[in-house]
């Protein structure tokens, strides 16, 4: 100590150098508001549609399901092995599933590939009546009542189409009403590779 350093004056110097659990307490809430805030703008930049599944390149998962009342055929994980396939997530309630069903109407004409309807969460006769009245473009049809196979199949809301290959794997994922342009952009060219590999 100096001279003309008095004890007091030593002691106010070290108190700025001090830990103070208050100030740190302070912090906290400040720390964890930035992070948050970083992780909703980064959330903001991420397209919906293009949401990863974990799923992806995984067999589907088993389940059975009895057909949409006035359908005859049911539909399994059994009936998505030995050939390439469209599985639809769709329900009568859903407006977006509507905007895509002419586009499966036209997929079904063109027999590309069996289109499978998941139908969630639907009251039969609501299920029925719409299939009848815009047209059945499935090949065999699920009726999740209770929406338990839609949550296997880490399914976000309606409507949903996954592509599964010969031996029942999901290669790909589109979330919300499926357009031309991402049907040839997208999943045309997989279904075309998929069936050359079976040659």
């Amino acid at each position: 100590m100096s001279v003309n350093q008095t004890p007091t004056t030593e002691i106010a110097q070290h108190a700025g150098n001090r830990f103070e659990p208050g100030r740190l307490l302070f912090l906290l809430p400040v720390a964890a508001f930035a992070g948050i805030a970083v992780a909703f703008a980064i959330g903001l930049t991420l397209n919906p549609r293009e949401i990863p599944s974990a799923l992806i390149g995984k067999e589907v998962p088993e389940f059975t399901l009895p057909p949409v009342q006035g359908r005859t055929l049911s539909f399994s994980s059994s009936d998505l092995k030995g050939e390439v396939s469209l599985v639809n997530v769709f329900a009568s309630w859903c407006a977006e599933c509507k905007v895509e069903h002419p586009l499966l109407m036209q997929l079904s004409r063109e027999n590309l590939v069996p289109i499978h309807g998941l139908n969630y969460k639907d009251k039969p006769d609501d299920a029925a009546n719409w299939l009848d009245s815009l047209g059945d473009p499935y090949t065999r049809t699920g009726a999740d009542i209770s929406g338990r196979v839609a949550i296997d199949w880490g399914v976000y809301g309606v409507p949903e189409t996954f592509l599964v290959d010969q031996k029942g794997t999901i290669i790909y994922k589109h979330i919300g009403a499926l357009s031309q342009e991402t049907f040839n952009a997208n999943i045309r060219p997989l279904i075309a590779q998929l069936n050359g590999e079976r040659k």
